[in-house]
């Protein structure tokens, strides 16, 4: 028995085929139909702009030109020459050469060691407290031994130091302490020089400058014999229990 419908004619068989390409044209369709814009139009009117020509005139232009400067006044050049006898006779100088040849001849001269002088220069030496071979000697320290020297020139330092102490006035009310530290010279007479101080505050330091420039005079330090200047360094301390 022969089959009543043709195999290659089946109209069921690319079905799903179809419905794809439909559905994704649909898809499609769909998704421009959502993007599509409109947008509102205005009325604008549009009106007829006459323009007239304007006719711009052509200037010509003209080269002026300028008349030549005038001439400068004529210099009037007066000549006074006055002869002169030529009775005063010139000396000509006569410039000598002080090139040495080999004709000269260099005198010996020979001197002696007794004509030479030699002028003593004071050297400026500074040497610190710590490393001079004779300290200062303090008023009152003398007649000792170089190491109990030495002791008691820093003792009496201290001894003088509290004995004219005396806080600042300003500096309490402020409320200002602190360690100030003066270093000062000893000059090679004796003296007291060189004060400079470094503190927590302007008031502080005037106070301990003014205390070691009350220093007296001493015997100044000696190295290899000779007096010399001497660095020393002494601190300070203001403090009071109010603080």
């Amino acid at each position: 028995m022969k089959p009543k419908k043709n195999p290659n004619v089946e109209i069921g068989r690319n079905s799903s085929l179809y419905f794809a390409i439909g559905l994704n044209l649909m898809l499609l369709l769909s998704w421009r139909m959502l993007e599509f814009k409109t947008y509102d139009k205005e009325v604008v009117s549009i009106d007829v702009v006459e323009v007239e020509s304007e006719f711009e005139e052509e200037i010509p232009i003209v080269n002026q030109i300028a008349p030549p400067p005038p001439p400068p006044p004529p210099v009037s050049i007066q000549e006074n020459l006055q002869i002169v006898e030529d009775a005063v006779e010139v000396e000509e100088t006569i410039i000598e050469s002080t090139e040495i040849t080999q004709e000269d001849a260099i005198a010996d001269v020979v001197v002696d060691v007794s004509d030479v002088e030699v002028e003593e220069v004071e050297e400026d030496v500074q040497v610190a407290f710590a490393v001079i071979e004779d300290v200062p000697v303090f008023p009152g320290c003398e007649g000792l031994s170089k190491a109990k020297t030495k002791a008691c020139f820093q003792k009496k330092i201290q001894e003088h130091v509290v004995k004219h102490f005396t806080y600042p006035e300003a500096a309490l009310e402020l409320g200002i302490q602190g360690r100030v530290s003066v270093i000062f010279m000893i000059d090679s007479k004796g003296y007291v020089t060189g004060i400079r101080s470094r503190g927590p505050d302007k008031l502080l330091e005037k106070e301990a400058e003014r205390i070691i420039g009350l220093l007296p005079q001493m015997q100044p330090g000696k190295q290899r014999g000779k007096p010399v200047k001497v660095s020393y360094a002494v601190p300070i301390f203001f403090k009071y229990e109010g603080l």
